[in-house]
């Protein structure tokens, strides 16, 4: 069965380099770190968790001003597990933000982000402003008093920017007002653009993280 094993390993190396991506990506050597090293790989299984949990959401949810809070009550008392799930995926959004904000720290605690790393550092200030765009968007989902008002207030800061800040607000609102435009605007924006840019930008960032290393601890004298 071993021997079975090996060909089979054999065969799809030879084919598709498999084992070299192993060893490129989950094999290779890492300085002498700490537990704040970490981070990173946390957000990453985070967001996978988010990705997962809100595809679940996104069967039952229904992003209309009439329908959107009955079907996340639906969601909490009627389906089963649902109450784990939207909860595992609305604890998950605080988490992955608070965890992008410490991996961002300690790259720059530990001066991660100078060369040859800078790169890496521009896409993680990119992915960090993705994750506080999906927080925002997917805080109005719920469409309760809360989440209403809530963003009305985020997104008129939005119009305080001179010169372009009423055409932004139009933008992002879909009129003057919040309205099933808004919530549309939202919750297409939460499922599709922006997971879109935040996986995008993770695989450029894992990349660029294989290819230069991840920097040690400095020493006392550095």
């Amino acid at each position: 069965m071993a021997t079975r094993t090996a060909k089979v390993i054999d065969w799809l190396d030879d084919r598709a380099g498999l084992l070299s991506v192993w060893n490129s990506v989950f094999d290779r050597k890492v300085p002498k770190v700490n537990w704040w090293y970490t981070l990173g790989s946390a957000t990453l299984f985070v967001a996978m968790m988010q990705a997962a949990t809100g595809v679940f959401l996104s069967i039952y949810y229904i992003p209309t001003p009439e329908e959107a809070y009955s079907s996340i009550d639906y969601i909490m008392n009627d389906v089963a597990f649902g109450w784990l799930v939207r909860g595992i995926h609305h604890w998950g959004a605080t988490l992955m933000v608070i965890l992008v904000f410490l991996h961002m720290l300690r790259v720059f605690y530990y001066g991660a982000y100078k060369y040859p790393r800078e790169v890496t550092w521009l896409t993680g200030v990119v992915l960090f402003l993705v994750t506080m765009g999906l927080g925002f968007t997917g805080y109005l989902l719920p469409w309760n008093q809360r989440s209403y008002w809530a963003t009305a207030v985020g997104s008129s800061i939005l119009g305080t920017v001179p010169i372009v800040g009423d055409f932004l607000l139009r933008v992002m609102r879909g009129g003057d007002d919040l309205t099933i435009l808004t919530l549309s605007r939202f919750y297409g924006v939460h499922i599709w653009f922006l997971p879109a840019s935040l996986f995008g930008l993770m695989g450029v960032h894992l990349y660029l993280v294989i290819r230069n290393g991840i920097s040690y601890v400095p020493r006392r004298d550095e």
